[in-house]
C-alpha cells in the first residue's frame, strides 16, 4: 500500500474526471489516495511528509511518496488557473523533495501546437526539484480519445508494479 497525492490542474473540470477515475482505481487496488482538486503545495507536502505522530499512525505509508500530476492545458500552453500558484510555490520552495516519486498525465487537443505543454512544463519542474519521474508523461487527446477516463484507468492498472 502506498500513499499518494494526485495534483489536479484543470480549467473546464474534464481534467478533474480523469483525476477522479484514477483516485478510484487506486483505492480499488488499496492504496491510499488524497486528491487536491485546488493544489495547496503546504498541503501536498504536509501529506507526502506527515509529523512524526502522524507518521506512525500511518504505517510508514511515506517511505515512497507518489505525486501524480494530472493536467490539462489552457491558452497558449499555459497552467490552468487552479494550479498556477501550486506551480510558483513549487518554483521556490527549498524543501527537499529527491524521495518523491511521480507520475504525470496531460490531457489537452493535437489539433493545437501546445498540446500538453502545461503537463510537460511541470514534469520538467518536478524533475529540476529532484523528484523522479517513474514513466514519461502520458497523453490523452480529447480529439481522439472517446473515453479518457477508462483510458486512465487502465493505464493505471497496467503500471501499478511502478507504484
Amino acid at each position: 500500500m502506498s500513499s499518494i497525492q494526485i495534483i489536479v490542474g484543470s480549467m473546464l473540470g474534464g481534467t478533474e474526471y480523469v483525476a477522479e477515475a484514477c483516485e478510484e482505481t487506486l483505492k480499488e487496488l488499496d492504496h491510499h489516495v488524497d486528491i487536491h482538486l485546488k493544489p495547496d503545495l503546504q498541503n501536498v507536502i504536509n501529506n507526502t511528509f506527515p509529523t512524526n505522530n502522524e507518521q506512525n499512525n500511518s504505517d510508514n505509508l511515506t517511505k515512497n511518496p507518489l505525486w501524480i500530476v494530472c493536467t490539462s492545458t489552457h491558452g497558449a500552453g499555459d497552467y490552468p488557473d487552479n494550479i498556477k500558484q501550486f506551480v510558483s510555490d513549487l518554483s521556490n520552495c527549498d524543501q527537499d523533495l529527491s524521495t518523491v516519486s511521480f507520475l504525470t498525465i496531460g490531457i489537452g487537443d493535437s489539433s493545437y501546437d501546445t498540446f500538453c505543454k502545461a503537463a510537460m512544463d511541470l514534469s520538467k519542474l518536478l524533475i529540476s526539484m529532484g523528484c523522479n519521474e517513474l514513466t514519461p508523461i502520458k497523453t490523452f487527446d480529447m480529439s481522439e480519445d472517446i473515453d479518457p477516463e477508462d483510458l486512465a484507468q487502465q493505464w493505471i492498472s497496467t503500471n501499478i508494479d511502478l507504484l
